[in-house]
């Protein structure tokens, strides 16, 4: 008898501390997700999307919301944040709707991006159209209904060689910017290769590339 008391009495700060581990580790996810969308960050999203990248073909996708800084202008920064949560959500339904492996993150401001498990190219860029659809659709705050556009550029790495995860996000930029300069919508790179020149990784004329290069000229 004294030794299952023993015994249970042992099991009581194991199974406290098992309880604490469990709990630190959900307070550390949670710490590193957005606190609007609940969806990862930038550097959760790097890793996964690297190890998808060298796993197989994978599309590497990014989205700006057009016209969300007239939504903050015009209905406060409530309505922006609003916003973002739907634009989160929307990702999310979507991506639950394909039938591959896939992940979403928020980079930061109106900036978001997914890495998709895509063989077929052509399929996956049909698919971007029911994305860009959803991401359009009326958000509703209060009484007010507003409605965001999208700009989304995306990188296919079923090329040879595979690119990398910066060309991947590189080639991704510079198509989304494409779109974004004729007012929104969607668009995969042709092929691997950077099309644009670049400062430190980053397309030139992007917003913090340019400080980037008069930093380094100084």
């Amino acid at each position: 008898m004294s030794s299952l008391i023993a015994a249970a009495t042992a099991a009581v700060p194991l199974a406290g501390w098992g309880f604490h581990t469990v709990w630190m580790r959900r307070q550390l996810d949670r710490a590193r997700r957005d606190p609007l969308t609940g969806l990862p960050g930038r550097a959760a999203f790097e890793r996964r999307a690297a190890r998808m990248l060298r796993c197989g073909p994978c599309a590497v996708v990014l989205i700006d919301l057009d016209g969300f800084k007239a939504v903050n202008d015009t209905y406060g920064h409530a309505a922006g944040d609003q916003a973002i949560r739907a634009s989160g959500a929307r990702l999310t339904k979507w991506l639950d709707g394909q039938p591959v492996d896939g992940a979403a993150a928020r980079l930061g401001g109106d900036e978001f991006a997914l890495a998709v498990r895509a063989v077929d190219p052509e399929a996956f860029h049909r698919s971007l159209a029911t994305l860009h659809q959803g991401l359009c659709l009326p958000v509703g705050h209060g009484r007010d209904r507003f409605q965001l556009g999208a700009s989304i550029g995306a990188c296919w790495s079923g090329e040879l060689p595979s690119p990398d995860l910066p060309l991947a996000l590189r080639r991704a930029d510079e198509a989304m910017y494409v779109v974004k300069r004729g007012g929104g919508g969607w668009l995969t790179a042709d092929g691997p290769a950077s099309t644009q020149s670049t400062v430190n990784g980053r397309r030139a004329g992007r917003l913090g590339a340019s400080r980037a290069h008069e930093g380094r000229a100084a």
